[in-house]
């Protein structure tokens, strides 16, 4: 449930994995991404000592250039997990909510365009300062032009929102985060000193919890009229201390006013990048795609995709709609936000706890244990959507009711992570090490995707689920199943009530699909367990 921070701690989360590496007694720092594979080759090659002894002595600046760049990242993706928030009480629908959640999938893609990202840059202005300067003012730049528009697409009371110069605007912006991300990724290689690369992963945790923090909760947070009235303001004021639009305008300037200073004073390492290392730029990409496609055959590879890109069918109703539900409950939707903010310690040394279960021969042995568990969340929380209203009193929330919430969001997230903490482990153990940065990427983007897509359905399904009559006399036929009929329902005096909520027939159908796919999927994952190595190796089926 509460997916919209869910899918961000799962992208920080796969770097943060990279700190127990030597546990998993792998090649767990592919989990960096983008460019894990140049540090592996400086560790073959003897540039690098992985063993040497971490002193960040002359590195400070480094660092916290690295971590206010990856505070940066943070920002426009916090701020696409809030608009929802903001358009779920100005009536849009359901169906709406999911054209807006493909915001999410550019984080997801990346890998298509990754290598282009890696292999063409300016040589004279520096291999990263070629995309991140460019793409960080762009960032800026659309922050705010969008600030001058954001009220009238959000739409009011009187007027709908304009859903796709939202999602359009949002879908770009996380676009060029994600270039953004793979930029910085690899520059964090060498702007570190060589004892100093494994505090990239930190640093990219730390920075994008940060951003998204600042983007997300804080911004939520002020926007709200209840919590700045009840925490911050002594006058009771009909609006938060900040607005989407001049949250935006804020952030589009120091985008720009922040890369300026970077683009002058901060200076990349030199590399040896001569005519002929230019000249393999085009080579280099051609490359890099046809070892995803010489991957993306191995039988192995193909059956373990499929059961990533379904497995998360059973679990989309409580993950991409309960949230939203609360919501409309009655939920202010900052203290959803600021449920999450106790909890991201937890997150981060879970996958040391859990690394003891993941370490064998069968590590998604936890992924099939934890699986029905996470299955019950969704009844559970379809059970306190209903009650929800019920428990509200007229001061908000009780503590009592965010503290029956906590608790299930404290069972979903344990719930979460052994499940990505375990398929994380098989990912190391089964990437074959000649192009294992490549290899642990493109399981990376199946299991991201497998996440968005269900959840996206699942959104989109709502609507059609339930079952609306209109009150109207002479309409008793009418279901208000379309614009037309809410209109003349609305025209003739009436309104939609809702017979039956579709989230609750999503949740029924969600639980049966996910045990039906359990009888399946725990077969099918025993024996890729089961596989030899040779199975996952690309050399032995070229």
């Amino acid at each position: 449930m509460l997916t919209r921070y869910n899918l961000f701690y799962l992208i920080i989360f796969r770097r943060t994995i990279v700190n127990i590496k030597a546990l998993f007694g792998s090649i767990m720092s592919v989990t960096n991404r983008k460019k894990p594979a140049e540090k592996e080759q400086l560790i073959e090659n003897g540039e690098l000592n992985s063993h040497e002894r971490s002193n960040i002595k002359g590195d400070e600046w480094n660092i916290a250039v690295l971590l206010f760049l990856y505070a940066l990242q943070g920002i426009p993706l916090g701020l696409a997990g809030a608009v929802p928030m903001l358009l779920q009480n100005r009536g849009i629908t359901y169906t709406q909510q999911a054209e807006f959640s493909f915001v999410n999938w550019p984080f997801s893609v990346k890998l298509l365009w990754a290598p282009v990202v890696d292999a063409l840059f300016l040589p004279k202005f520096g291999r990263r300062k070629t995309w991140l300067v460019p793409i960080q003012y762009l960032i800026g730049i659309v922050m705010i032009i969008m600030s001058l528009n954001i009220t009238e697409w959000l739409g009011s009371e009187e007027k709908a929102p304009t859903m796709t110069l939202l999602t359009m605007s949002f879908l770009f912006l996380n676009f060029l985060a994600a270039t953004q991300d793979i930029a910085v990724d690899g520059w964090a290689l060498t702007m570190l000193k060589r004892c100093n690369v494994g505090h990239a992963s930190t640093c990219n945790t730390v920075g994008q919890t940060a951003g998204f923090f600042l983007g997300y909760v804080l911004f939520l947070a002020l926007e709200s009229p209840y919590f700045c009235n009840k925490y911050i303001t002594y006058e009771p004021q009909e609006t938060g201390l900040v607005t989407l639009a001049s949250f935006l305008l804020f952030w589009g300037w120091i985008f720009i006013i922040t890369t300026t200073f970077i683009a002058i004073f901060k200076h990349e390492k030199n590399e040896e990048v001569n005519m002929s290392s230019e000249s393999k730029g085009v080579k280099d990409i051609v490359n890099a795609y046809q070892q995803l496609y010489t991957i993306v055959k191995l039988p192995a590879v193909r059956t373990l995709a499929l059961v990533l890109f379904t497995a998360k069918l059973g679990f989309c109703a409580s993950d991409a709609v309960s949230g939203l539900k609360l919501v409309e409950a009655g939920v202010p939707r900052e203290d959803l936000a600021l449920l999450a903010v106790p909890l991201v310690p937890v997150q981060i040394i879970m996958p040391v706890i859990l690394a003891k279960h993941t370490t064998g021969p069968q590590p998604l042995s936890l992924w099939l244990r934890a699986f029905p568990l996470r299955l019950l969340v969704g009844p559970i929380a379809a059970a306190l959507v209903a009650i929800t209203p019920s428990l509200l009193g007229n001061s908000g929330p009780s503590y009592f009711y965010l503290f029956i919430l906590m608790c299930l969001y404290v069972f979903h997230q344990t719930c979460l992570y052994c499940m990505f903490v375990a398929v994380m482990a098989f990912f190391a153990k089964v990437s074959d090490p000649t192009v294992g940065g490549t290899y642990m990427t493109l399981l990376n983007t199946v299991s991201n995707l497998g996440t968005n897509w269900p959840n996206t359905l699942a959104l989109w399904a709502v609507d059609r689920l339930t079952y609306k009559t209109c009150t109207a006399e002479n309409l008793s036929d009418n279901t208000c199943s379309s614009e037309l009929e809410t209109e003349v329902c609305k025209t003739s005096g009436g309104t939609c009530n809702v017979r039956m909520d579709g989230f609750y027939i999503e949740t029924v159908i969600c639980l049966i699909i996910g045990f039906l796919w359990l009888q399946w999927g725990r077969r099918t994952i025993q024996r890729l367990q089961r596989l030899p190595s040779s199975a996952w190796q690309i050399g032995r089926h070229r």
